[in-house]
């Protein structure tokens, strides 16, 4: 890979790689090395710009979670080395609550919960990225629900003046990666796929999901099935019937010994105006970034990894309501 270390053998060992060299060999200072001095990272919570936030984030969830281990299941990419490469990396994540931290005093549980990180690459630096932990899963197994967390999370930073802000189009900071990923047909197939179920054209499950597909979605929720992916885009959907679904990245991939797959990044930009997986429509406006996975098979979309951060949406949602 021009212009990397040639320690990494390709794009997913690097990530990989670099990623265990960060968290779980402790190498917090290679920060400074592997990412921009400018970094953009967006996550639905926040948008930071700097690496000097991204250490004080890792030191800050390292106290909490000492033992984090980050498992990477998949590296989805596309581009080159010479024009920059974008990864779409799933983490799988365990952890036990040791510190006090932002999850609150320790409890000494210990958890499991996705992550997905889109990084944009070039010259051995990540100067871009797109990161979304399953945060809903997290409070849950730390005994919360999603919308208490946010709620406390407000009033921990200061109210609703002083707290952080949410990722939406109006926070949202551009960075130096403007592609859209790949033309691969399996990009094309699954971003068909979202956009129909998006249209509140349900038939697309059944036409184009394995009836045996197994599901991976936000809140640490395994399925299996053709009915467990209507139910998580139903519920998610029909809380933001209004809503404008945008598609802003899409990547297919063929790898040897591995399924076609694809990785799609998207958002909802709307209103809270319908009963679904957010409770009573309460009129707030709100934005949602996902991150989507897919691997196919021979009966059509196998395995379906989706994230988004609940209580990011909860916090706008009590932000804009005050509830």
């Amino acid at each position: 890979m021009k212009g990397f270390d040639p320690k990494f053998r390709d794009f997913p060992d690097y990530i990989i790689g670099i990623t265990k060299e960060i968290w779980e060999d402790r190498g917090i200072a290679t920060l400074r090395d592997y990412y921009a001095d400018d970094i953009v990272v967006r996550s639905p919570d926040s948008v930071v710009v700097g690496n000097g936030h991204v250490i004080a984030a890792t030191l800050a969830t390292l106290a909490e979670f000492p033992d984090r281990r980050l498992l990477g299941e998949d590296v989805i990419w596309s581009g080159t080395p010479e024009e920059g490469m974008l990864s779409s990396h799933r983490i799988l994540s365990t952890a036990t609550h040791l510190g006090d931290g932002v999850f609150g005093k320790a409890t000494g549980t210990g958890i499991r919960y996705r992550i997905i990180a889109d990084c944009h690459a070039l010259g051995n630096r990540i100067d871009d990225e797109w990161l979304v932990r399953d945060q809903g899963a997290v409070v849950r197994q730390l005994g919360m629900e999603p919308r208490a967390y946010a709620a406390g999370l407000i009033e921990r930073e200061g109210g609703p003046d002083e707290c952080v802000k949410p990722l939406t189009p109006d926070t949202d900071r551009d960075g130096p990666y403007m592609g859209h990923g790949n033309d691969s047909e399996w990009g094309g197939r699954y971003a068909g796929i979202l956009t129909r179920v998006m249209d509140a054209d349900m038939a697309v499950i059944a036409a184009e999901y394995d009836r045996a597909v197994q599901t991976e979605y936000a809140g640490g929720v395994t399925g299996h099935g053709r009915a467990a992916v209507g139910g998580f885009w139903l519920g998610l959907r029909a809380s933001f019937p209004s809503a404008k679904f945008a598609i802003h990245h899409t990547i297919g991939l063929e790898d040897p010994m591995m399924p076609p797959r694809a990785a799609i990044r998207w958002s909802l930009w709307g209103r809270h105006d319908g009963w679904g997986a957010f409770g009573r429509p309460t009129g707030a406006e709100i934005y949602v970034l996902g991150i989507s996975h897919a691997e196919f098979g021979p009966w059509g979309l196998r395995r379906e990894y989706t994230l988004y951060d609940e209580t990011a949406v909860w916090k706008q949602i009590l932000l804009k309501t005050g509830g």
